[in-house]
């Protein structure tokens, strides 16, 4: 990583060397962030091509590179969470889960993208493919909440959030910045860029390192590097290549019981457990305008990622039990694809068709073993104080295949206006994933076939230039992810004497998604408000089933209801003051849901029952002032509430949730920026994420969530004018 910060100081002495021009002191950075979503604001998500707010009948958001500036997040949930209807729940060390009009949860319901592209292929979902991401390579995030699955895909079922990265400058620029706290993170970034003639450029790498923190063996080292190259062959032509490269290492301290939790010695029960991963991903895009009404592109992109881990999240454990088990896995895999795309204009009713293919050939490897781990208890015997390794074994394996994954599939969209302020939006798109697999443990080959055609249709009703409304029905689909259909059944395989089972008729999940919203710009656009209103149903929705043994099991669990409110509101009262206030009320409930079929079981379904993790609160709010009495300084004070929820599937053990205060402060002089950040400003004792399993006897786990965090930072910014 030294070298790519030498690199990118090179970049910056060149383009000063090259322009030997006057800095540029112009102020106009601080005026445009006083500027507001309005109704006239452009995304690209959920249409797959540039489209105006007040076209777009889902329910979305921006963050803009102001918003993402400002925050110095040292990760990704710390700007995530100012989106409304949003909850990216922290699970250390940049690692990850998220609640978008679901439960917080690891399964593969939400897209994430890179420039429109997903950052894994249809089956092989990761919750924290996140943590892949450079924070410092992001001009903005798009978020659709809801299922936009007839554009993108499967698995875009709570939403796709897409992660658009910097463009190549017109002039010169350069920065380079270093931040650090008191519990031993540190990260040091850099990026450049410019465009000379018909190229341009641009490169930022970051290298975060954590040692000895406030939680007992949570150290981590995580760099990136992401380059980007624009070639304007001509006026209508273009050629962009991006690529990135990401190695990360982390270990997993995992969660704590209620007492250490209530004391705060933050000590890990494992001393083993990590996660290490390696990423390359690269992709080049032809785009050519055939005139002003038509325009073609063509991407063609490659992936090859490893992940190999001991987690902690896998050891299994029976309360008073002095044995447990855990497991080593690897999960590997390269992808081979294209993505094309056509958009064209009709003068006929103002239509626009956007129509495309996609192929995409991921071979894929996985396996995983048995740990035997000695559990030394606490008094009592109801808790862990300590696992210990008492040997591994690679004799007992827990998954061992290799697949050939093939996914297509063909999306077309139409919108059209049959008056001026109305247009109606249509899509449809086809799926289809074939696996290819061997399976070594039980020696079996054969081919698996997901597939799914879904559809939307929404409408934007636009009575004034100020305000909205907006109606949709949308599909959701969201095959099994591979490694799930893999894994052996708990109970067989192994040292058993049952004959390994696996997870074969798991079935896809499937969603119909209701909603109608709407939009408001008032007060010469000092106010902006947006708000939705979503019912969704959930058939066949894959469910980690927590066991008495702490391990999960995995059922396709009938049928489920998401019902919410998602509320939006940007006022800039004066050119000193902006406040922004966003939440979301929310219902996750199991319809149809077969918990046991065992005579003795007092619980044997759960029809009625909320989803566990399922906050019915959550929201975002921030003050930001700006003072004309110091200019290129800022401050906020941001507020993070997340409300109670059932800790355990049968609804006997509530968390109450969390209110979180956090305040960033700013200074810019000349070329140099000066921030701060005071994470958990009250020194609240919260955890992100509490869970149980069904039985009484069952004990409340703690993922802790940090004390008061102070982070410093410095940045030196260049930018030159030609």
């Amino acid at each position: 990583m030294k070298k790519i910060i030498l690199i990118l100081l090179l970049i910056g002495q060149v383009a000063f060397a090259q322009n030997n021009a006057k800095q540029n002191t112009n102020n106009n950075t601080q005026k445009d962030s006083t500027k507001v979503e309005n109704l006239d604001e452009v995304f690209v998500t959920a249409n797959r091509t540039a489209t105006l707010r007040k076209e777009t009948p889902v329910a979305i958001s921006k963050l803009t590179a102001k918003a993402i500036d400002e925050t110095k997040a040292t990760s990704l949930y710390e700007i995530a969470n100012k989106i409304p209807g949003v909850l990216n729940v922290n699970l250390g060390n940049e690692q990850n889960m998220m609640s978008i009009r679901q439960p917080m949860t690891t399964n593969a319901y939400y897209l994430y993208l890179e420039d429109g592209l997903p950052i894994r292929p249809m089956g092989i979902f990761n919750h924290n493919a996140l943590l892949e991401i450079n924070q410092f390579n992001l001009q903005s995030i798009e978020v659709v909440k809801g299922p936009v699955s007839s554009l993108y895909g499967p698995e875009a079922v709570g939403g796709a959030v897409n992660l658009i990265s910097l463009k190549p400058s017109i002039d010169p620029e350069f920065k380079f910045g270093i931040q650090a706290d008191q519990w031993g993170y540190r990260r040091i970034q850099a990026a450049g860029g410019a465009t000379i003639g018909k190229i341009g450029f641009h490169i930022a790498g970051i290298s975060s390192d954590q040692k000895n923190s406030w939680m007992n063996f949570s150290d981590y080292r995580k760099d990136n590097i992401n380059a980007r190259i624009d070639y304007n062959i001509n006026s209508k032509t273009r050629l962009i290549s991006n690529t990135m490269y990401g190695q990360y290492y982390s270990d997993m301290s995992g969660s704590v019981n209620e007492e250490a939790f209530k004391n705060r010695t933050y000590k890990s029960t494992t001393d083993f457990t990590y996660r290490k991963n390696e990423a390359l991903r690269t992709k080049i895009t032809l785009e050519h305008d055939w005139n002003e009404n038509a325009g073609t592109s063509v991407t063609a992109y490659y992936r090859d990622n490893k992940l190999g881990q001991n987690p902690s999240y896998s050891i299994k454990w029976t309360s008073g039990k002095t044995t447990a088990t855990g497991q080593v896995n690897s999960s590997d895999f390269k992808s081979y694809g294209t993505v094309m795309q056509h958009t064209q204009k009709f003068k006929f009713l103002d239509a626009k068709l956007v129509a495309g293919l996609t192929y995409d050939y991921s071979p894929v490897t996985y396996w995983a073993y048995q740990v035997d781990l000695k559990a030394n208890l606490n008094p009592g015997g109801l808790t862990v104080n300590n696992y210990q390794i008492v040997a591994e074994r690679p004799d007992v394996k827990l998954a061992n295949y290799t697949a050939d994954i093939y996914n297509s599939a063909e999306f077309a969209q139409l919108s059209f206006k049959p008056t001026s302020n109305l247009t109606i939006t249509t899509g449809f798109r086809y799926d289809n994933m074939k696996v290819n697999y061997n399976n070594a443990i039980n020696n079996s080959t054969g081919t698996k076939i997901y597939d799914k055609a879904t559809f939307k249709a929404g409408a934007n009703f636009n009575p004034t230039k100020y305000a909205g409304f907006y109606g949709n029905y949308s599909q959701g689909f969201a095959p099994p992810g591979i490694t799930s259909v893999f894994l052996v059944k708990p109970g067989t395989g192994g040292t058993t004497g049952v004959p390994a089972q696996f997870y074969y008729n798991l079935a896809p999940a499937t969603f119909e998604n209701y909603e109608v919203g709407g939009w408001i710009s008032v007060l010469k656009n000092k106010l902006y408000m947006d708000y939705s209103l979503y019912y969704m149903d959930g058939k066949n929705e894959l469910l980690s089933i927590k066991q008495p043994d702490n391990s999960t099991d995995y059922q396709s669990a009938g049928e489920t209801r998401h019902k919410g409110i998602e509320l939006g509101i940007n006022y800039k009262p004066s050119q000193e003051w902006a406040i922004r206030i966003g939440g979301t009320t929310a219902q996750h409930k199991y319809i149809d849901f077969v918990l046991s079929t065992k005579p003795t079981d007092p619980i044997k379904n759960l029809n009625g029952f909320e989803m566990p993790s399922a906050p019915k609160w959550t929201g975002n709010s921030e003050v930001s002032y700006y003072p004309k009495w110091l200019p290129n300084f800022r401050s906020s004070v941001e507020w993070q509430t997340v409300g109670s929820y059932y800790q355990d599937q049968i609804n006997t053990v509530k968390y109450q949730g969390y209110d979180l205060f956090n305040f960033k402060i700013g200074y810019k002089y000349k070329s140099i920026e000066f921030y701060g950040t005071i994470n958990n400003l009250t020194d609240k004792l919260y955890a992100y994420n509490v869970t149980r399993g069904n039985l009484s006897t069952s004990a409340p786990t703690y993922t802790a969530a940090a004390p008061r965090t102070f982070l410093l930072g410095l940045q030196y910014n260049l930018s030159l004018k030609k």
